[in-house]
């Protein structure tokens, strides 16, 4: 993966009273007292399962996927010229091909991507174990593959049986592909065939995986599995005759049907009517002028405010029509700057002077620096909302890597409010290795603002009257190296200002105005691309109503794109929704399976996310692996999907059982509780339009896991789950598509203490988060809105896999 590299830490054994701390998973597997990655290197070997972590290369084994014993290993050593190496695979050479071995004492063979000092390129290099994976060799011949690429990383190495060779799966991953190659000896490469772009594309893809189950058992199909961005991972099933993946199903959307509300295929507006210049006189026919290739419209024309580039703006309105339709679906496309309620056009301030700038050769008369930044000065840029022509930003001149502090003279306050504009990384004041502003009165911090994890700069509004008349500084810190991702800060503008500063009416996107008010808005996805998109129009159905397809936006990304509207019967599908993903929760990313484990497959993923996961409140540990899972193919409801189980062994945990019966009108606390929990529970809706269970309950924090009847889909809400300010990211409600069978909902979750697994019917659908709650927040309830619901359920406490 493309990640910043971390430094190599020896695993240490298991200290006592380790992984007692608050937060510690009790059966999911973290590293003693260091950050866990991507699981790399998966493979069984004389009944020991070893699992490795992503840039460290720290490792454990287990017998029963369960009970993990950390490893002190040792190596590989970084390649000559390599300043990181990141995610890759394991095999045993069972008939030593590479020669680093014997037949009778086989080497264990890592494969992953090693990235050149300087020039980010990525290559694929070797290293290699004779002593089960204890200790690592680096191979003398590396680069074993090297494309001059720096979007070539994450290689999945696998025998196979039919050719009597080495097959591997390797990503392309700006490029939305997966590459096979093949190999007789794992250090000679042969190019075979490329898949994609294809399904989701909504981030860079990684993590690639190529392995084959059979189907309920019988007939084989082979599933390749990568992760999208942050997005998630998907997954596709198809066959594979050793050199080409071939997904099964169509590879083009047909949307639904509906009326039609516009005809942009005549190449006129008709009655829509333009303001501005962004979407000149006509719909375009295609690309514009200096536009990157436009894609995924209908026929041969479509809304594109790309008129005179990205610095031209304007609005597109249709009359006014009568909503007739529970649904709207239209393609959309172009910049992903949304639409925000009570903004202000670009530009606004409140009344008040500049403080600061930034617009000098220095930070200002009277400004001192520390650390990285003495003798620094402010940086040109164009950063999203900026004024000025610079700004303060701390990656000058360190990168990521420099630290420091910025601070201003002694001032008086003179004015109500201090509006800033902050960007950059979301490493709030308090918490470890910050990068924050802080307001500075007698020397203690009174209000601190943060980044968005985002270039984009933002007004953050401090409501200092109660300190008028007081001598103040501003201090901008930065303690953060960014081994977790956007470790500097960016600072724009600062305002004495008599008034909260407004947001900016930057946005890209389609309205729906209802009675002059906006009442469904959708924006692009920074992409050139147009996905479809739906809105549930079912309690506006009568209303008049017009639409708008609006661009107030002149910096990256500033434009729209749209195309055919239509009010139908039943919604359309993104490309996102329509993918095929492992699981739907926010904290499952780069999942892997074991080599070597004969005709089972057992997978595991990362349990977190790049949003958030360097600001997760743990330590002296970071990261997670999902629990592991058996993966299996079932045909259910017609259709070929990937099913996913815990690993039996989970049952070795159990505690003794507890049988609950219920049925609830509202909130009903159940007589179970716990922190590390396996609950198995059948769930009826009766009359309720949602209902579920709240696990991890106290006081006012609960997780929610629920159905709800309208949407039929099932979900997880951790907006109330204890602690959630650490992150903006992190506080919101995921949900997967699903039908209930008979009637019922049959969930197995599995609750420990900072995550919850949800595995719904058959495991066709899961659902995997964080969550920090308090230690006190035991408590199960069961829950039914607007209406009644009946659960019977069965729980075990599970005993912790460390003690």
């Amino acid at each position: 993966m493309f990640r910043t590299a971390l430094s190599l830490v020896l695993a240490t054994s298991l200290a006592a009273g380790a992984y007692t701390e608050p937060y510690r998973p009790q059966f999911h597997f973290s590293l003693p007292h260091s950050w866990m990655g991507d699981p790399n290197g998966l493979v069984y070997e004389n009944g020991q399962y070893h699992l490795y972590s992503y840039g460290t290369w720290e490792g454990a084994t287990s017998t029963d996927l369960v009970h993990w014993q950390n490893l002190p290993v040792t190596g590989p050593q970084r390649d000559a010229g390599s300043n990181a190496f990141f995610s890759g695979s394991a095999v045993v050479d069972t008939h030593n091909t590479t020669g680093f071995g014997t037949v009778r004492n086989p080497p264990m063979v890592a494969m992953y991507t090693s990235v050149q000092e300087g020039s980010g390129i990525q290559a694929q290099s070797l290293a290699y174990s004779t002593d089960h994976g204890k200790s690592w060799t680096r191979y003398d011949g590396n680069p074993v593959l090297d494309l001059g690429s720096k979007d070539f990383r994450d290689p999945k190495v696998f025998w196979y049986e039919p050719a009597h060779d080495w097959r591997m799966v390797i990503t392309l991953s700006d490029q939305h592909k997966v590459s096979v190659y093949e190999s007789p000896d794992l250090k000679q490469w042969k190019h075979l065939s490329d898949f994609g772009p294809f399904g989701s594309v909504s981030g860079v893809w990684e993590m690639p995986d190529l392995f084959p189950l059979r189907v309920d058992g019988g007939r084989v199909r082979w599933v390749l599995s990568v992760s999208v961005g942050s997005t998630g991972v998907q997954y596709f099933v198809g066959t594979f005759d050793g050199t080409t993946f071939t997904p099964d199903g169509p590879a083009t959307y047909t949307p639904p049907a509906g009326v039609p509300l516009e005809n942009f295929e005549s190449g006129s507006y008709g009655d829509w009517t333009t303001t501005g210049d962004a979407f000149g006189t006509a719909p375009a026919s295609g690309t514009l002028p200096d536009q990157q290739a436009v894609s995924g419209y209908v026929g041969t024309h479509l809304v594109n405010s790309y008129n005179g580039g990205d610095r031209s703006t304007g609005t597109l309105s249709s009359p006014e029509f009568t909503i007739t339709k529970p649904h709207l679906n239209f393609a959309i496309g172009g910049g992903q700057h949304p639409y925000v309620e009570g903004a202000t056009p670009f530009g606004t301030l409140p009344p008040g002077e500049v403080f600061a700038d930034f617009s000098g050769s220095t930070y200002g008369a009277g400004w001192t620096a520390t650390g990285s930044f003495a003798g620094a000065g402010p940086t040109p840029s164009s950063l999203p909302n900026q004024l000025g022509p610079q700004v303060l930003d701390t990656f000058t001149p360190a990168g990521d890597a420099g630290t420091g502090t910025i601070t201003s003279p002694v001032f008086t306050i003179s004015r109500p409010y201090i509006d800033l504009q902050v960007a950059g990384g979301n490493h709030p004041w308090g918490q470890p290795n910050p990068t924050a502003v802080n307001l500075l009165v007698d020397g203690n911090v009174v209000a601190s603002a943060t980044g968005p994890n985002a270039p984009d700069l933002t007004w953050n509004n401090w409501d200092v009257s109660a300190y008028q008349g007081k001598q103040a500084q501003v201090q901008v810190v930065d303690d953060n190296t960014g081994t977790s991702g956007w470790g500097h800060l960016m600072v724009g503008d600062i305002l004495l200002a008599d008034s909260p500063a407004k947001p900016w009416d930057v946005q890209t996107g389609v309205n729906l105005v209802v009675d002059g008010k906006v009442v469904r808005s959708a924006t692009g996805a920074n992409s050139e691309v147009l996905d479809w998109t739906s809105w549930d129009l079912q309690d506006l159905i009568g209303h008049r109503a017009h639409l708008e397809v609006v661009d107030h936006n002149s910096g990256g990304w500033g434009h729209v794109l749209a195309d055919d509207f239509r009010l139908s019967d039943s919604p359309a599908s993104s490309t996102n929704e329509r993918a095929h993903w492992m699981d739907f929760g926010s904290d499952f990313y780069a999942a892997n399976t074991w080599n070597g484990t004969g005709g089972k497959r057992v997978g595991i993923a990362w349990m977190s996310n790049w949003a958030y996961a360097g600001q997760v409140p743990t330590s002296p540990w970071q990261g997670a692996t999902t629990f592991p899972r058996d993966l299996s193919l079932r045909t259910i409801n017609g259709t070929v999907q990937l099913a996913q189980q815990p690993v039996p062994a989970i049952t070795s945990l159990r505690g003794p059982a507890v049988h609950i019966k219920a049925t609830t009108n509202g909130t009903k606390p159940l007589a179970l509780n716990g922190d590390t929990l396996e609950i198995q529970a059948t769930l009826r809706p009766g009359t309720a339009k949602r209902f579920g269970l709240n696990v991890r309950a106290g006081g006012t924090q609960y997780t929610q896991i629920g159905y709800d009847t309208r949407s039929k889909k099932l979900y997880v809400d951790r907006t109330h789950s204890g602690a959630v300010g650490f992150s903006p990211s992190f506080a919101d409600v995921k949900s997967a598509p699903l039908d209930l069978v008979n009637g019922e909902l049959t969930l197995r979750i599995l609750v420990d203490r900072s995550s919850v697994e949800v595995f719904a019917d058959q495991g066709q659908v899961t659902l995997t988060d964080q969550i920090f709650p308090d230690p006190t927040s035991r408590g199960i309830t069961a829950f039914a809105d607007q209406g009644t619901s009946s659960t019977t359920l069965t729980a075990w406490p599970l005993r912790s896999t460390w003690h």
